[in-house]
């Protein structure tokens, strides 16, 4: 699940996966909006005033009137689309700018979203760095889509992923935006394009412009759109600090979204335009950024329920290209799930609380009551009337649970190996993949309400953000149970787990860790990894082992971006070792000087995107020496725990979430077997 780096409110702009209702600071005023899709779509855009009204049709953007002030979108309809967008030349007087999408009509096409690949946005600078992403899955008889909104908030802008879709098409959403004449306008600008004459659509009869033509010119449109200062408030979700005690980090890595960094091996991600074809020709329905050629299959039907009675649940059951992509979705939707109906449970619970409260005030205020026995009767009553509320709160919860604990049943069984607990049996069956990986588990997540309902803690692959597997005695019970030494062999062992899953799920020479041992204390936890034979170099020790694997993983980052920035792909060193990298790294910050330190925080911002990944173990108190200089690279990882702990929050409602750590099943001989089918790959592989 995230990881997709998740904003918040004090997070600086970074490359995100946005899910909907998530916002992301957008740090450049002039962008670039992509857009592929599984068939031609038609682009528009709307600007609304602090309603989110548009007020007239010199409001949009559309194939026949493409321009607006810092607003340019597509005149023809195509599965590859671009918006050009100029934050700064929007009038003041705008409030939003929605980002839509609809299927043309008439054309022969497909009537509906839900029978294509979902559509996919990505909002870069004007360089071609991304910024967020956004793959609307979920639409099924939906034929115009709201993709995106950019909006304004204290000044600065942000994009939001909206992803509501609307099955009247153009003319329910316009409506839904609060254009006059809506439906005529809507229906001239599908004639239009679906004869290609875009040029010739009419604007419907309104009161700001009876009869009027819409202007194609950029001159004419702009003075007439408008804006208020200000802006609507983003889905703020739980903060990303990773101080011990502080805010939970806030998953990442939410359904439907596009792993970042690169993809093809070179740090080069595949040109969102050569997803779809152009319009009328052969449909591409290659992913973005995944190697798939399939079109996306439907789920699989649920098994008919009896009269009363909820679907019997079915692994599987979500949009996605593969099955892969379908558990995945699948299990984000069960998280979803879980904490919504939770958050709902909570709320009920509250409300019983606070009612019976206040009819406890009003009887107490009134003197009558304190008359024979009027009060305790109106006291019981109000108790009653609370534990009724609860009852009915708890039932509706108990009914959800049961639902989300039978699909579980089904999903996790059917979960592959990077998905998968290690007493699944598929690790039994596994063998070396020939596709690079979606999503990693790293753990399981459960609330209060129901301890053994545990959901998969899914993150998307490549990583964008490392993990620091925390060392310390966070706090939590279990962390205070056990001494340092404890705790250290655990996160360690933790680390050696996660990374063996990595190896096992990419193809060989996808895939190379590295580690640093500087102290050589982890030499028993390392133990696995250095018998089968999956790392290139053996663990880095002292001072000079520091230097050596830093320079050589700073310098791998530095070739990758010139590379990319020249656009010289080829020009890498025959030698480079173009798959992803992991560095481990224990016990930090013993055997790191200032420059170690420096480069280390270079690789945690900069690896990500060029495939170089940190998996840091260690206690934060160990480093309090070096004072703020380290918070960004705390705040840059996201934090786990080789023990239970509570400290992670859903990017819905905020809600704790208690985090357990895969574990190795007692005498269990799987990891031995796993990582000697992966050295005996890798042998393979290089001869």
């Amino acid at each position: 699940m995230g990881h997709r780096s998740v904003t918040d409110e004090g997070t600086e702009a970074m490359t995100a996966e946005l899910v909907r209702g998530q916002n992301h600071p957008l740090p450049h005023s002039r962008l670039e909006i992509r857009v592929t899709a599984g068939a031609p779509v038609l682009a528009c855009a709307t600007l609304g005033d602090d309603r989110g009204t548009v007020l007239g049709v010199e409001w949009i953007a559309h194939p026949g009137s493409p321009t607006l002030p810092g607003i340019e979108v597509s005149r023809q309809a195509a599965a590859g689309l671009r918006f050009h967008v100029d934050l700064e030349a929007v009038p003041d007087r705008a409030h939003l700018v929605h980002v839509l999408l609809a299927l043309p009509e008439g054309v022969g096409g497909p009537s509906r979203f839900g029978t294509t690949a979902a559509p996919f946005a990505a909002v870069t600078a004007t360089d071609g760095t991304e910024i967020a992403s956004f793959t609307i899955t979920g639409l099924e008889a939906e034929s115009a889509v709201v993709a995106l909104e950019l909006y304004r908030r204290q000044g600065a802008w942000k994009v939001r992923a909206v992803g509501q879709g609307y099955a009247g098409g153009l003319a329910e959403l316009f409506g839904d935006q609060g254009l006059p004449g809506a439906r005529e306008f809507a229906a001239g600008i599908q004639e239009a394009v679906a004869r290609h004459m875009a040029s010739a659509i009419q604007a419907p009869r309104n009161s700001a412009a009876d009869g009027a033509r819409v202007r194609s010119d950029r001159s004419a449109t702009a003075t007439q759109p408008g804006q208020t200062a200000g802006g609507a408030g983003g889905a703020a979700g739980a903060g990303t600090t990773s101080g011990a005690g502080a805010t939970p980090h806030q998953l990442p890595g939410t359904p439907g979204q596009q792993p970042a960094g690169p993809a093809d091996g070179q740090g080069q991600q595949p040109a969102a335009a050569s997803h779809g074809g152009s319009a009328g020709g052969r449909v591409n329905y290659t992913h973005p950024r995944r190697q798939t050629t399939a079109p996306p299959t439907p789920p699989p039907a649920a098994p008919a329920a009896q009269p009363g009675q909820a679907p019997r649940p079915v692994a599987g059951d979500a949009t996605g290209w593969s099955m892969e992509e379908r558990l995945y979705n699948q299990v984000w939707g069960m998280f979803e799930d879980l904490a919504r109906a939770t958050a709902a449970y909570r709320s009920a619970v509250d409300f019983a609380e606070s009612r019976m409260d206040q009819e406890l005030d009003r009887v107490l205020s009134d003197p009558r009551s304190r008359i024979g026995g009027t009060g305790d009767v109106a006291r019981e009553a109000a108790r009653a009337k609370r534990d009724q509320l609860t009852d009915q709160a708890r039932e509706a919860l108990d009914r959800d649970l049961g639902q989300l604990a039978a699909e579980s049943e089904v999903v996790e069984p059917a979960l592959p190996p990077s998905y998968a607990r290690w007493d699944n049996p598929v690790w039994h069956a596994y063998r070396v993949p020939m596709d690079n990986p979606m999503a990693l588990r790293l753990g399981d997540l459960h609330l209060p309400e129901r301890t053994d309902l545990r959901i998969p803690m899914l993150v998307r692959l490549p990583l964008e953000r490392g993990l620091w597997i925390d060392s310390g005695r966070s706090g939590s019970e279990a962390a205070l149970m056990l001494d340092e030494g404890q705790l250290r062999r655990l996160a360690m062992d933790n680390a050696v787990g996660h990374a063996a899953r990595l190896l096992a799920a990419y193809p060989p020479g996808e895939f190379t860790v590295h580690v640093i041992d500087a102290a050589g204390s982890a030499a028993l936890s390392l133990a696995p990894l250095v018998a089968a034979g999956v790392l290139n170099q053996p663990p880095a020790s002292g001072a000079a082992g520091v230097s050596a694997v830093l320079a050589k993983l700073t310098q791998r980052v530095d070739l990758v971006q010139m590379a990319i920035r020249g656009r010289a792909a080829d020009s890498l060193p025959p030698d480079l070792d173009t798959g992803e990298q992991l560095l481990i790294v224990n016990d930090f910050p013993h055997g790191f000087d200032d420059r170690a330190v420096t480069q280390l925080r270079y690789l945690a911002d900069e690896g990500p995107a060029v495939g170089v990944h940190l998996m840091m173990v260690a206690d934060r108190e160990d480093a309090s020496a070096y004072g703020p200089v380290l918070d960004p690279l705390w705040r840059s990882l996201l934090r786990i725990t080789p023990v239970a702990d509570d400290h992670l929050a859903d990017p819905w409602v905020g809600h704790a979430w208690t985090f357990e750590p895969l574990t190795m099943p007692p005498g269990s001989q799987i990891l031995r077997q796993v990582l000697d089918q992966v050295a005996e790959a890798r042998r393979a592989w290089r001869r």
